[in-house]
């Protein structure tokens, strides 16, 4: 039988009810070692879009995982728990909403302490999908997992909240805790393909590695729903953080537009400055001089309105979650109608151009989006649960986050189901239009 963990009280803080549950079909899974193998994986943010994909991706990566799905909605999380398997239950949590938590403790319990007894339950990992992580003010969650001894894995695509992150490096190393932050798919798998092209270029001496830009293109809100639209209208009120020539550069969001080609499939698309944290943890981690990070939609409107409110709305109001929660109820129906129409694809391509005028690319284009987020991040729960991360909290790209001998393995599985994966190939390759400049050589 499946459960529901419910919070009542201190004193009975765990209420179970039954549901009906459907075996996951058998697939190719990962043969986890044997201490892990039966571990149990709270996903936080689970009954969500990208918290759902992730343990749907899970159950079917490592099917004697236990899968504890943390969520707000009781009747999403039964119908997840039905979804998943006899190996699942729900709690219901919302590590967003500390007020309706405590009152529903009943007691003087904060967030933190609620969650610590959560996890007391698992010991074994948990991944926090439970955005949007900007403005975010504490790193509860991870907090948490060092008081428990708990892995620890989040999807987290804010600058300011990675690094805040960043900063239990030590704590989570005196407790001989695994953690690693931005660990999706942008900013995640994006930052091991920039990796390893880094890596491959250095080992080659094929020159110094000089410039990095990701480019990233999403159809719509890529079936994400509205919490990646939350996550946009957020960053339209961060300056831009970019490196140039080692010099750290503010800029506004969306601005400096360039026309990327991803390749057949998704094609030539416009994509604009944003405010990642990739940008910072692949210049200080990888030592690249010029790191730049932008993002585009489709229908091409989308990338008009954005901009548009970047010009009209003042930072301040873009800044204010409550303000940019309304916003999302404004536009969440209008959304969910154009993604009927524009599908979900998503793309991300990552240029390296060396010293000496070597460019390569890494390019990983999906049809689904909220697959294809799913199977990244389940992708680096496996990596940990196999023990390639060390104690500490780190960035994908660190060898200490991934180890490298473990990054082909983190990118075959996240790449499942792709229209295209391509790494450390020159641009014509794989661009639609390559140009030639004669005798069969292309750029």
């Amino acid at each position: 039988m499946a459960a529901f963990l419910l919070p009542l009280n201190t004193a009975t803080a765990v209420a179970v009810a039954s549901a009906k549950t459907a075996e996951n079909p058998n697939v190719s899974g990962v043969q986890l070692p044997d201490k892990t193998r039966n571990s149990r994986v709270l996903v936080l943010g689970g009954t969500g879009r990208v918290g759902g994909s992730t343990a749907t991706a899970l159950s079917k990566l490592c099917p004697d995982l236990r899968i504890v799905v943390g969520g707000r909605n009781r009747e999403k999380g039964a119908s997840m728990v039905a979804t998943l398997g006899k190996n699942s239950e729900f709690a219901e949590i919302d590590v967003n909403n500390k007020d309706s938590l405590e009152a529903a403790l009943s007691g003087d319990v904060s967030l933190l302490h609620y969650l610590c007894f959560l996890m007391s339950f698992l010991r074994d990992l948990v991944v926090h999908a439970a955005g949007p992580f900007q403005q975010a003010q504490k790193c509860t969650v991870l907090e948490a997992a060092i008081e428990t001894q708990t892995a620890y894995l989040d999807v987290c695509d804010d600058t300011s909240y990675a690094f805040r992150a960043k900063s239990f490096k030590d704590r989570a190393v005196s407790a001989n805790i695994p953690a690693i932050t931005t660990g999706g798919i942008y900013p995640g798998v994006s930052n091991v393909m920039a990796a390893e092209l880094v890596r491959a270029a250095r080992s080659e001496n094929k020159g110094e590695p000089e410039r990095l830009r990701f480019s990233y293109y999403t159809a719509g809100s890529g079936g994400a729903g509205p919490t990646i639209l939350a996550t946009s209208f957020l960053l339209l009120g961060e300056e831009v953080v970019a490196y140039n020539k080692g010099q750290k550069i503010k800029l506004k969001p969306y601005t400096g537009m360039l026309n990327v080609d991803f390749g057949k499939g998704i094609g030539k698309r416009d994509v604009y400055l944003l405010n990642l944290p990739e940008v910072r943890s692949a210049h200080e981690v990888l030592e690249v001089p010029t790191v730049s990070a932008r993002f585009g939609t489709a229908p091409f409107f989308w990338n008009w309105g954005m901009e548009a409110m970047t010009n009209l709305l003042p930072a301040e109001y873009l800044r204010d979650r409550s303000k940019v929660q309304q916003l999302v109820e404004w536009f969440d129906p209008l959304v969910r109608a154009v993604d009927g129409i524009a599908g979900e694809r998503v793309s991300m391509r990552v240029d390296l151009e060396c010293t000496n005028g070597r460019s390569t690319i890494a390019l990983f284009s999906h049809r689904r989006l909220s697959v294809a987020v799913g199977n990244a991040t389940a992708a680096f729960a496996v990596a940990i649960l196999e023990g390639s991360t060390q104690p500490g909290v780190w960035f994908p790209e660190e060898p200490e986050g991934i180890a490298v001998e473990a990054r082909e393995d983190l990118l075959k599985r996240a790449a499942q189901g792709t229209i295209a994966f391509v790494m450390n190939k020159p641009p014509w390759m794989v661009e639609t239009d390559p140009k030639e400049l004669g005798l069969g050589i292309y750029v």
